[in-house]
């Protein structure tokens, strides 16, 4: 072999190696990047539950949830977050017009609590105990939160939320929540067990 040829070939051997020693590379780097372990997930979460009966934390407008056998159509949601922590309110409506408000929480526990105005009341927040129809609660946590808003709540697209919160034995709430520069809106709550509700996704723009 003379002097110019030998001399393609070698080079033509160190391109083809510097090419390889490339692809190798980058498919070192896809395999870790497809690699990278996902979020973590709570070992603890009924997730049996949420594949039969539908995962509350994903209701939106349009969707149907049946509670205690009552069904109800979710005309709107508020999310909630103050500082790292995050919530769900959504307003329901039945047919006849019966509206209530279930709100969705993970303490770290899911939390279904299901509420109902009091337009009536007259009492305010900020005692650390208060008696209301015929039951003491006490307060159990405050605050203020930013919100936005999806469907029909009646409710800016967005802004603040400032609440109080009280307990009373057995697990009544008694709920204070005032939206913007808005007054205290009273309602009491019942906590639901997760066998309660049941979901039914509706297909929409915001289905998944």
């Amino acid at each position: 072999m003379n002097g110019p040829v030998a001399y393609l070939v070698t080079t033509l051997g160190c391109l083809i190696g510097a090419a390889g020693v490339v692809v190798a590379v980058v498919a070192v780097r896809k395999g870790r990047k497809a690699a990278r372990p996902a979020a973590p997930a709570d070992p603890f979460q009924d997730t049996d539950s949420d594949a039969l009966r539908g995962d509350p934390r994903t209701l939106k407008p349009g969707d149907i949830v049946e509670i205690r056998r009552v069904s109800y159509a979710v005309r709107g949601s508020v999310h909630l977050n103050e500082g790292s922590w995050s919530w769900a309110e959504h307003l329901l409506d039945t047919v006849e017009g019966d509206k209530r408000w279930l709100s969705v929480e993970e303490d770290p526990d899911l939390e279904l609590v299901l509420w109902t105005a009091e337009p009536a009341a007259t009492i305010t927040p900020g005692a650390s105990t208060l008696d209301f129809a015929g039951r003491r609660y006490a307060l159990e946590e405050s605050g203020q939160a930013r919100f936005t808003a999806t469907g029909s709540t009646g409710l800016d697209p967005s802004g603040t939320l400032r609440y109080h919160d009280y307990r009373a034995q057995g697990g009544e709430r008694l709920s204070f929540e005032a939206y913007g520069q808005a007054g205290w809106e009273v309602a009491r709550g019942e906590q639901l067990h997760r066998a309660d509700v049941m979901v039914y996704p509706q297909a929409g723009p915001e289905a998944s």
